[in-house]
């Protein structure tokens, strides 16, 4: 019964509407070892800072007689489960502030809002649609020793969701990162079935079982890719907003939610430090309390992603500001 009650409250943290058909296959690139390889320090701070900024404003292109382009913001939106909510209050935020992604790459959570955001869908209807989410739709179980939920709902929805569209045809640029089950490679799907992507990315281990494409299992993206920045800079960004819902090694209540979120929380901190150092500027909203199942949550999740968004609109207007002076010279 433990199952049956907190099961669609992960699942849903994951999805904000719909329901839809199948697409086509997905083509997935192989993450480059350099990329991979570089290494960060761990805040020092034992609750870090809400807004980070990474490193300085990127090198702008070479000056040319033609006027500067606007600089590619894209946004890294990371894994979270029921803290994915977030994502939503600093899209929200962003928005109104005038501040438009090119590029969006998503992790687990970060991938089903990701993927809905790229379709066009503007962050006040992310926000009206993640309140009324009937949680209801979204059980799948299924017996089985590779998982209890088979995520096929979870795909459905996010299919409906951006209209059926595949990746490459979504308005803006969009990534969803998950890892090679087999050979624990990050995997980085840019093309295909925008839902099955999405599923594969959010298949957390021993809860939903692997995504099959092409003859390759895939699961959570989190697990090597916490928050995809690497993903975005491959995509062409040049300014990239990371915003990191992970849950840091802290004591936490045990059940069965409550070790999966300690646990995938210790296993991904070296990964997370190396996607941001790549990053310009980081957001933590301050969820940290929340648990990976507290969908009951989601109004303040939401209320926080809006806070660390307002707190780092000077911080991404300093930063763009300086991309495009560089840009004029």
């Amino acid at each position: 019964m433990a199952k049956r009650r907190y099961l669609p409250a992960l699942l849903a943290a994951w999805l904000l509407a719909g329901c839809a058909s199948q697409q086509a296959p997905l083509s997935s690139t192989p993450a480059p070892g350099a990329a991979a390889n570089r290494v960060a320090s761990a805040p020092a701070a034992a609750v870090p800072p809400a807004v980070v900024i990474a490193k300085p404003a990127p090198a702008a292109p070479v000056a040319s007689k033609t006027p500067p382009r606007k600089p590619r913001i894209a946004l890294a939106l990371g894994g979270g489960a029921a803290k994915g909510f977030a994502h939503v209050g600093v899209i929200r935020v962003l928005e109104q502030a005038g501040i438009q992604a090119d590029i969006i790459a998503g992790t687990s959570a970060g991938s089903v809002v990701g993927a809905i955001y790229a379709a066009g869908i503007s962050g006040e209807k992310l926000y009206r649609r993640a309140l009324v989410l009937n949680e209801d739709e979204l059980k799948d179980f299924t017996l089985s020793g590779n998982g209890f939920l088979k995520g096929e709902k979870l795909q459905a929805f996010v299919n409906r969701q951006v209209g059926r569209k595949p990746i490459e045809a979504l308005p803006r640029k969009f990534a969803a990162v998950a890892t090679n089950f087999d050979s624990g490679e990050r995997s980085v799907f840019k093309s295909g079935n925008t839902g099955l992507a999405v599923r594969a990315s959010a298949a957390i281990p021993n809860v939903f079982q692997p995504v099959s494409i092409k003859g390759r299992r895939y699961v959570d993206g989190g697990l090597v890719s916490p928050v995809p920045v690497v993903a975005a800079r491959e995509m062409g960004a040049d300014i990239v907003i990371a915003v990191d819902i992970s849950a840091k090694p802290v004591q936490r209540k045990s059940g069965l939610f409550g070790n999966l979120d300690q646990s995938l929380s210790i296993m991904n901190q070296a990964a997370l430090a190396l996607e941001l150092k790549q990053a310009d500027v980081i957001l933590r909203p301050r969820v940290l309390s929340l648990g990976a199942a507290d969908f009951d949550q989601r109004r303040r999740a939401i209320r926080e992603g809006e806070k660390v968004g307002r707190e780092a609109l000077p911080v991404i207007r300093r930063i763009v500001a300086a991309w495009t002076q560089r840009a004029q010279r």
